[in-house]
């Protein structure tokens, strides 16, 4: 089904160590609105969706957004490269170090663990894709928070290409949605 290119969707090339940064990251590697949750989120719904346009579309942006957990997991890798121990406390990693060293986890900005609970999937594709649309409208702001945090050009450039990813990401389950109102009668007033 998936065929894997053996490289980052986008580039990643960054030079200064940003433990900061690197925590802040996480929000989108581990979090409620973060890259994973994305990905299972669209994969698990596309079953639900009425044809094979949205089972289609789904999949593919379900499948996109795995891309985007390799990028997000080479940011933080790079931004914690060759930190101390001492850093890491500093900086409230003390528990990411005791439990994963410099390893990736998923966990949100705060440490709090990735949870199935932020898989939403209800039946209905109506719900699910206006779920979806918000869930693309709020990794958004939070990439544009993210950005706010930083001047480094290294960080900046993928940031700011996630960032039009959820842009598009949204476009399309917005189309998708009117092209099913459209055709299956579905009403807003729900």
């Amino acid at each position: 089904m998936w065929k894997y290119v053996k490289k980052l969707e986008y580039p990643v090339n960054i030079q200064k160590k940003d433990l900061n940064m690197a925590k802040a990251l996480m929000a989108q590697y581990g979090g409620p609105d973060g890259e994973l949750a994305a990905s299972l989120r669209y994969i698990n719904q596309r079953y639900n969706m009425p044809d094979g346009r949205g089972k289609a579309l789904l999949t593919d942006i379900g499948t996109e957004e795995l891309a985007h957990i390799e990028i997000i997991a080479a940011m933080v890798h790079q931004l914690m490269k060759g930190a101390s121990i001492e850093e890491l406390k500093q900086n409230g990693l003390t528990a990411q170090f005791v439990e994963h060293d410099h390893a990736l986890f998923p966990v949100d900005a705060a440490m709090v663990p990735f949870t199935a609970t932020y898989i939403e999937t209800s039946g209905d594709w109506d719900a699910d894709l206006v779920s979806d649309m918000a869930a693309e409208k709020r990794a958004k702001v939070t990439y544009e928070n993210l950005m706010k945090m930083t001047n480094d050009p290294d960080v900046l450039a993928p940031l700011s290409f996630l960032r039009q990813r959820e842009v598009v990401h949204y476009q399309r389950f917005k189309e998708l949605r009117e092209f099913y109102k459209q055709k299956y009668q579905k009403k807003d007033n729900q």
